[in-house]
């Protein structure tokens, strides 16, 4: 029996990725109307997005610098660019066509290192037109049982790129991990806000699978519109293991595009797959080729802010474990995390907060002196893990200062002696749990090292250091 997320042993997954990413920009593509999610169905259209007769579309200058922006991230080319004309029929392209990039992209031959060490190819990252909503009204959603369907133009010629991976990718966790990796940069170069729930982030997994050590290229189904992470990683194992099945039958895949059914768990068949020829591609002959100047580009460059891994990679350097590095940059406290290090606080202590106490509204505000404050009271004894989370929370509500918080709320480190004879009373009463903790194994000592420290604190309404516990403790059983 195989992995869950494996398949079966002689095979290999190949995936290639193409992400989505709606741009922040104001207005649409080529159109004065809004871009913006959310509005009542209909009202964010001009005539240009609508495809009236008549109308040309002018390029929105913005989305082409957020495109370059997004180019230089992942370390692509940016070249001159020319816009096509992708031609299809559906009722959410009122055109008849969308206005995209075909042979000459805006952003070619990139890649992406992922916090793993792995590094992914990029093929391009292009520009184009979004296309409106289609919603089919019958029980399952899909157009084949729909009774009638409504369209919603607002998200037509919305600002996209698309961003095209090389077959580089291994696996549904490394699938994943490349479309965090993706995510976190496109929201830190402000060029997409990233939300997968609102569509603003999609992605379309092109999956086959071969024999280990083959080097060939199968026939590959790309599944559609994948709006989570969780589902992206399902929707490969499910594809993936589908491909191995026909095989193993004597069949084969056919080349196509899939839908992922969430809540059935697996694939199921869209339409055959076109090819390039299929779309019939030509330059669009109202739009004039971009052709950015060396000067344009070297000033996006130099507004670049540092990217995920530079920021991680500044945390790790200052003693930051990789993994809690990485929740700090995603969690946009890797700047208040690395400020309250350099002050003097403890980097594990100032780490812990982050990860389980500053996954709160307002975090961010938070002055890195006065973390560091908080830090050093912990670590200094005059404040316990269960009062330094407490202060910390008010802290962020108020604004106000650890020492003043801590005096507001009678806080102060008990007397070691005091602990003492506490913890000497709560021993003579549970004779049994400490003859249990003496005399046990390791894992029965530290389920009743874990029942005398919550007795501790229960008495002293959180109030003792659970570290001087556990060395009392230790030391009482060597006695």
């Amino acid at each position: 029996m195989s992995e869950p997320n494996q398949l079966p042993k002689g095979w290999e997954m190949v995936i290639g990725l193409e992400v989505h990413a709606e741009l922040s920009t104001a207005t649409k593509m080529f159109s004065p109307a809004r871009n913006e999610f959310g509005g009542e169905p209909n009202t964010n259209v001009h005539p240009v997005c609508l495809g009236l007769p008549g109308t040309l579309p002018v390029v929105n200058e913005q989305a082409v610098a957020l495109s370059i922006r997004i180019g230089l991230a992942l370390n692509c080319t940016v070249q001159r660019c020319v816009f096509a004309r992708k031609n299809y029929f559906y009722p959410d392209m009122p055109k008849d066509y969308q206005i995209s990039q075909y042979d000459q992209p805006l952003n070619a031959d990139g890649y992406l290192d992922l916090a793993s060490g792995a590094r992914i190819g990029i093929e391009r990252a292009h520009m184009e037109e979004d296309t409106g909503k289609s919603t089919h009204i019958g029980a399952s959603g899909r157009i084949h049982d729909a009774g009638y369907s409504l369209v919603d133009y607002n998200r037509a010629g919305v600002p996209l790129i698309e961003i095209v991976s090389r077959p580089d990718i291994r696996g549904p966790e490394q699938a994943k991990e490349y479309v965090e990796e993706l995510r976190s940069i496109l929201v830190a170069i402000g060029a997409s806000d990233g939300k997968m729930e609102e569509g603003s982030l999609r992605v379309d997994a092109n999956v086959s699978v071969r024999p280990v050590g083959a080097d060939e290229l199968r026939t590959r189904c790309e599944i559609k519109n994948v709006n989570s992470l969780r589902s992206v990683g399902r929707a490969i194992v499910y594809e993936a293991r589908r491909h191995v099945d026909l095989y193993d039958a004597g069949d084969a895949p056919r080349q196509e595009t899939r839908h992922w059914d969430e809540e059935g768990g697996r694939t199921r068949a869209g339409r055959s797959k076109e090819e390039a020829e299929d779309y019939r591609y030509f330059a669009d002959p109202d739009l004039v080729p971009i052709d950015p100047s060396p000067e344009w580009i070297d000033e996006i460059r130099r507004a670049l802010p540092a990217l995920p891994k530079e920021r991680r990679e500044s945390l790790q350097a200052v003693g930051a474990e990789p993994q809690m590095a990485a929740l700090a940059v995603t969690r946009d406290l890797d700047g208040l995390a690395l400020a309250t290090i350099e002050a003097g606080a403890d980097c594990s202590r100032v780490m812990t907060h982050v990860a389980n106490n500053l996954a709160v509204e307002g975090a961010e505000r938070l002055e890195p002196v006065r973390l560091a404050e908080l830090v050093t009271m912990e670590t200094g004894g005059a404040l316990t893990a269960t009062q330094a989370k407490q202060v910390l929370a008010e802290m962020v509500d108020t604004g106000r200062s650890a020492a003043d918080v801590a005096e507001a709320r009678g806080f102060e480190a008990m007397d070691t002696d005091e602990l003492e004879s506490l913890l000497d009373g709560i021993i003579a009463q549970h004779a049994e749990q400490w003859g249990r903790f003496t005399d046990g194994d390791d894992k029965e000592r530290k389920k009743m090292q874990g029942f005398f420290t919550g007795q501790v604190m229960k008495a002293t309404q959180g109030q003792a250091d659970g570290k001087v516990v556990n060395r009392l403790l230790s030391l009482k059983a060597e006695i």
